[in-house]
């Protein structure tokens, strides 16, 4: 291997990476890691039923969910099958008259378009009365997937990396990267040329990062290929999508994709039609484009207002009503629920509580919750399903619909269940956040910086590593913001050696602190900022302790 920083070498140690073929195979530009596509369960048949209809000019429709995973799992086969079969249609349910996953409405509207294959994408494995319905009106199904199997699943061909039987190596592929493995298949068996399977990475990174699985593995080989086709700017939609929220495809990172690209993406899903992010994921026509990645931004920042909006609400009826909560269920009437999710993400990060925000939908209503680490969402509502009618998700982000005279008694059963967590565990809901390793304020240069690039795409699994700077003072403090809630400063060693730090969102819990004579540690990432061409270090403050 040439030459590592034996802080990069270390780091990888303490995340279980050690081998030098292991750290080569991580570190690389174009990594390697990838399995055969056919240990999937029921991929080659799968394969073969496409194929098969392809031949024979059936008609196929793709069904995929309305979030960043499905809309780019959508895209990916309508755009690999539209080069075999001009005999493919797509359908993204509506969150708002719909909801997540197969609907029995939907089935039969499909089937009306004379179908003949139902293919899902990132949705399905447990829509067993769907999929029998779908059956029983004459069409053929398939279900690509990749969520937990804890129900009964459907009686179909079932392509999912989380089958019990499975023996493929891997099971955290995104519902775009199981789609991928579909068509891996496919080109295998139809001699398509292996350039035209590749060209679909950029949208498996996209959605692959989108939807916060595991970024290692074959996640990881098939984020990095991806990004480099990003950076070439072959897909006209993406590219003018990118440059229209102010970033530059050639150099985009993760977190970009995470916290600018994806959101505008699901901002369609959330305060409209998914098909408009769909669609501008497909489209050639450049003025066709502008419109939809205006009406993306349109959407984004309509979901922006309304998020800020329900956020306010519903921290204001925590404060008033269920501060003692150590499981936070939140009735909001007026909330809209394309952005519940969000809302009770950013509740729960407040209160340091599992979150559930509950809205009305039709007769019934519709919950969306949040947990912390440490706390299983999915296991902790599992235990209560004879409550819900529509329910899933996983440990972290769990979805339900229920009866409305169900509330008092889930919110009284939850109370219960956290209260019996906390007694076993005191401290779980502690925010503590650890450091990966201690670093001397002038070893925190602009060369390091750019040296733990090697170890992106940063994201679940994989964080930004956090170091400690230890015995420092903060000097030069400068407010920013308008209600001043950033800080930037300088961190100040005790032998004079300074760094630029800058502080997000928390400058008045640690007000104090800063502003102490006291000397203070710090945890935070290495990072640097880039202004005409220029760049300069900067330490990104995750904590004062």
């Amino acid at each position: 291997m040439n030459y590592i920083n034996p802080i990069i070498i270390e780091l990888l140690n303490k995340r279980g990476i050690s081998e030098d073929a292991e750290i080569e195979e991580f570190l690389s530009d174009k990594p390697q890691k990838t399995y055969d596509p056919f240990l999937l369960p029921d991929l080659e048949a799968g394969v073969d039923l496409l194929l098969e209809a392809i031949r024979d000019r059936k008609r196929i429709c793709i069904y995929g969910d309305y979030d960043a995973d499905g809309i780019t799992s959508v895209s990916i086969l309508m755009e690999f099958l539209g080069i075999l079969t001009d005999q493919l249609q797509y359908y993204i349910p509506s969150r708002f008259d719909e909801g997540y996953g197969l609907n029995a409405e939907a089935v039969r509207k499909i089937r009306e378009r004379r179908t003949d294959v139902l293919v899902t994408v990132d949705c399905g494995s447990v829509s067993y009365e769907e999929v029998e319905l779908a059956k029983e009106l004459g069409m053929k199904v398939l279900v690509t997937d990749h969520h937990s199997i804890t129900d009964v699943r459907a009686d179909c061909l079932l392509i999912n990396p989380k089958r019990p039987e499975s023996s493929y190596p891997f099971r955290e592929l995104a519902g775009c990267g199981v789609a991928f493995k579909l068509l891996q298949g496919i080109q295998k068996k139809a001699g398509v040329p292996k350039k035209i399977l590749n060209r679909a990475l950029d949208l498996v990174a996209l959605g692959t990062i989108a939807d916060v699985v595991p970024l290692l593995d074959e996640n990881r080989t098939l984020v990095k290929h991806g990004m480099h086709i990003i950076s070439s700017g072959l897909r006209p939609g993406l590219s003018a999508l990118i440059e229209g929220i102010s970033f530059k495809r050639e150099n985009l990172r993760s977190d970009q994709i995470a916290f600018g690209v994806a959101p505008h993406l699901n901002a369609a899903g959330r305060m409209g039609d998914a098909k408009v992010a769909a669609g501008l994921m497909l489209e050639k026509d450049q003025s066709t484009i502008q419109s939809q990645v205006s009406q993306l931004i349109d959407f984004n920042k309509q979901r922006k207002r309304t998020q800020e909006e329900a956020y306010q609400l519903c921290a204001q009826l925590i404060d008033e009503h269920l501060k003692d909560r150590k499981f936070l269920v939140v009735y909001a009437e007026d909330v809209h629920e394309g952005i519940a999710g969000i809302v009770a993400g950013k509740l729960k990060d407040k209160y340091e509580r599992p979150t559930i925000l509950v809205t009305p939908s039709g007769e019934h209503l519709k919950g969306t919750g949040r947990s912390v680490n440490g706390v299983n969402l999915y296991q902790v509502l599992k235990s209560h399903e004879e409550l819900f009618f529509r329910f899933g998700g996983h440990e972290g982000a769990c979805g339900f619909s229920m009866k409305r005279d169900k509330l008092e008694t889930l919110e009284a059963l939850l109370e219960q269940d956290m209260k019996r967590m906390l007694d076993e565990d005191p401290e779980l809901f502690s925010r503590l956040i650890r450091a990966d390793l201690s670093l001397p304020v002038e070893k925190v240069t602009l060369e390091l910086a750019q040296e733990l690039e090697l170890l992106a795409p940063f994201g679940s699994k994989n964080p930004k590593p956090l170091f400690l700077l230890e015995n420092i003072r903060a000097a030069r403090l400068q407010p920013m913001g308008a209600d001043g809630k950033h800080m930037r400063f300088f961190a100040v060693s005790q032998d004079g050696k300074s760094v630029e730090c800058v502080l997000f969102n928390r400058a008045e819990d640690f007000k104090q602190m800063l502003y102490g004579e006291a000397s203070i540690n710090l945890i935070g990432s290495v990072d640097f900022k880039e202004w005409r061409g220029n760049k300069r270090v900067q330490f990104n403050v995750e904590s004062v302790v």
